[in-house]
Order: structure tokens, then C-alpha cells, then sequence
């Protein structure tokens, strides 16, 4: 279902990804979520709530990515 605020989304988002990170996990998965209702709309058999978590890391990784040395979320260079 929908996260109405940050403090909502997952641990495994709110503990590793800094703050805007969480806002882009936020809006992606949201607007996922209302686009993919129907199952004709999804890839294979995932749930919604699959296909939205899916949506929203991947919107995360256009603009963040882990580093490989600390382990931890960061904004990509550009």
C-alpha cells in the first residue's frame, strides 16, 4: 500500500538510504503502485506490492549507488 511518509518505507530503505534517496523510494513506489493496479500490467506473476518495491529501487539507482568500500548508499557523480 501507498507510504504516506518516510518514517513508513521499509527499515531495509529508512536504515541504508539517505533522506532524498528515501523521498525518490517514496514517490516511485507510490506512483507504481496506482500505474501497475491491474495484474495484465505487471511483468510475470509479482504482486503489486512487488512490482512497486521493484519500480521504486530502480528509480534509487538512476540517481544513487552503493559504495563498494563503506558499504554505503551515495549520490552518483556525475
Amino acid at each position: 500500500m501507498p507510504y504516506k511518509t518516510k518514517s513508513e518505507l521499509p527499515d531495509s530503505v529508512r536504515e541504508n538510504l539517505p533522506a532524498h534517496a528515501q523521498k525518490i523510494y517514496m514517490e516511485a513506489f507510490n506512483s507504481a503502485w496506482e500505474q501497475y493496479d491491474q495484474p495484465q500490467e505487471r511483468r510475470g506473476e509479482d504482486t503489486r506490492e512487488a512490482t512497486a518495491h521493484k519500480v521504486a529501487w530502480a528509480a534509487v539507482k538512476k540517481k544513487y549507488e552503493k559504495n563498494e568500500k563503506t558499504g554505503k548508499w551515495q549520490a552518483k557523480k556525475s
